[in-house]
């Protein structure tokens, strides 16, 4: 039992694919109505055409008009009850060669399109019988990586904003709660194991490979393993979980 009350109305940003697209699932088969949002109106249609999502809508999260507007026209539809912030994007150079674009890029897309996706969410929210906000943040925002710091400060500060927004709201009927994926079979890790092999000469089995060893578990994690997680947070039975990076990486941190 996922224990989703009846009717729950969820949104998950980046929704079109990767975790993003299996969350959406699990929510929709756990009875939710589900809006995801992309930038991509051609893979945001292939998700609702495979009956993985209800309904969508086209907006960058770094552009914070198009997001409010977006989640506006949702809530108007049904009232959001549960909010994934998942929307994300990495970017790999050594710290002397991450230029201060590089790092707001990073910021906008992996921090501040969560800022903006609760902002817009967070004040209806409150004047619902229940409330759920779960970002996708990364075990990069729980330890550090080399050659990615932009995207680790960034998921650092997802971290850090969960943390504060929850103990703001623990008196509310709203949980916030993070999940912290390690590397995780999906494009996102795919573009990885190309850089990896570009600037290697690896194959693409060593380069997975040499993602997979920080996993102790040696292997890469599954979105499901990680929608898993988010759908159990969303759950009744998560009700005194808030506040929390809940890192699913095979014990890597």
């Amino acid at each position: 039992m996922s224990g989703l009350p009846a009717s729950a109305h969820a949104l998950v940003t980046g929704g079109s694919r990767g975790i993003g697209r299996e969350i959406a699932l699990a929510l929709k088969r756990a009875g939710a109505t589900v809006t995801i949002v992309g930038r991509n109106r051609a893979t945001l249609e292939a998700v609702i055409a495979a009956g993985c999502a209800d309904h969508m809508a086209v907006a960058d999260v770094a552009d914070h008009a198009a997001l409010t507007a977006a989640i506006g026209a949702a809530a108007m539809r049904q009232p959001i009850d549960i909010l994934i912030a998942n929307a994300g994007a990495a970017e790999s150079a050594p710290f002397a060669k991450s230029d201060a674009a590089l790092f707001r890029r990073m910021i906008d897309t992996n921090f501040m399109g969560v800022v903006h996706a609760v902002q817009a969410t967070l004040p209806a929210m409150k004047s619902r019988p229940y409330g759920r906000i779960v970002m996708i943040a990364s075990t990069a925002g729980l330890k550090g990586y080399p050659y990615v710091s932009a995207y680790v400060a960034a998921k650092h500060a997802v971290v850090g904003l969960m943390r504060s927004l929850a103990l703001e709201l623990a008196s509310s009927n709203i949980t916030v709660n993070a999940v912290c994926p390690g590397f995780t079979d999906t494009d996102l890790v795919a573009g990885s194991i190309d850089t990896i092999m570009k600037k290697t000469g690896r194959s693409r089995e060593q380069a997975a490979a040499d993602l997979a060893r920080h996993n102790p578990q040696g292997r890469l994690v599954t979105p499901q393993e990680v929608a898993d997680a988010v759908l159990w947070l969303c759950g009744a039975g998560a009700s005194a979980i808030t506040g929390q990076a809940v890192a699913v990486a095979g014990g890597e941190v």
